[in-house]
């Protein structure tokens, strides 16, 4: 697992400064006024990078990238990186080698936000390194409890009481809203539809004035003309002796004498 983990850089900075301190005779922590600040041992860029959960601190040559010294870096803060008493830009690195051997150095910027950025990167992924512990954690503790089964068995069966609701054969009970004064009012009908009122019936009047034609013989002895006199004439008109229709003109002249206040008619309209 651990071949298989890839290398992340977390900070870069071009310019650190790098001290030969003095051992430490108390524990009081270290000075940075106890060095040799105008004079470096060393100058070049320092890099801060992460494989799994141990950080790196690499100082590297600025050129070439060779690199100069490494710091492997468990937990922070702890022996591995320490703040000096006196000042915010100064460190205390523990350095080791490939052969087991380390050596406590110190080391600087020039910058303050250069300071804070190195030491922002340190908190940030041990703060990340404890979560992951934490959830690794929790997730073993899980798989050690025993597993609730909340399936149904073989032929269990279960029962739900909703409130106060009972069914009745053919149909379930429709809710009654309850309005004020302990009154219950219906609910209103399904969909919104309005009941249209029903058409009154016709007035006698209306059934007075309705004249119904009479109905035509079905007989093949009766003539378009006469079925036309039949529509226009009246009832009474209708029940008239057949020779009285037959001549026309004797009922012109009759209709004639019989309007009163009329001058009669000149001799030839009769002759006619």
């Amino acid at each position: 697992a651990a071949e298989l983990e890839y290398e992340s850089v977390l900070c870069v900075k071009p310019d650190v400064n790098v001290y030969r301190i003095p051992p430490r005779t108390s524990n009081r922590g270290y000075r940075a006024s106890d060095w040799k600040l105008d004079h470096p041992d060393w100058t070049g860029r320092l890099r801060v990078t992460s494989k799994g959960k141990t950080a790196y601190i690499k100082l590297e040559d600025k050129v070439s990238g060779e690199l100069f010294a490494q710091a492997p870096i468990d937990q922070y803060p702890g022996i591995a990186v320490e703040t000096v008493t006196d000042s915010s830009r100064y460190f205390v690195i523990r350095i080791q080698d490939g052969t087991g051997r380390s050596a406590f150095i110190g080391i600087g910027f020039t910058d303050r936000g250069d300071a804070f950025d190195f030491n922002v990167s340190l908190q940030d992924h041990f703060k990340w390194v404890k979560q992951e512990t934490e959830i690794s954690k929790e997730s073993q503790e899980a798989d050690t409890r025993p597993k609730l089964d909340l399936g149904f068995k073989e032929g269990q069966t279960i029962k739900l009481n909703i409130g106060n609701m009972t069914t009745k054969k053919g149909g379930a009970t429709k809710p009654r809203v309850s309005g004020s004064g302990g009154l219950s009012l219906l609910p209103p009908p399904p969909g919104g539809k309005i009941a249209v009122p029903p058409i009154p019936p016709p007035s006698s009047t209306a059934i007075a004035n309705h004249v119904t034609p009479p109905p035509v013989l079905k007989s093949s002895n009766v003539g378009s003309a006469d079925i036309l006199l039949d529509l226009d004439a009246p009832a009474s008109a209708s029940k008239a002796p057949a020779s009285a229709t037959t001549d026309l003109w004797g009922d012109f002249s009759t209709a004639s004498s019989a309007v009163p206040n009329q001058a009669p008619h000149q001799s030839n309209w009769v002759q006619f």
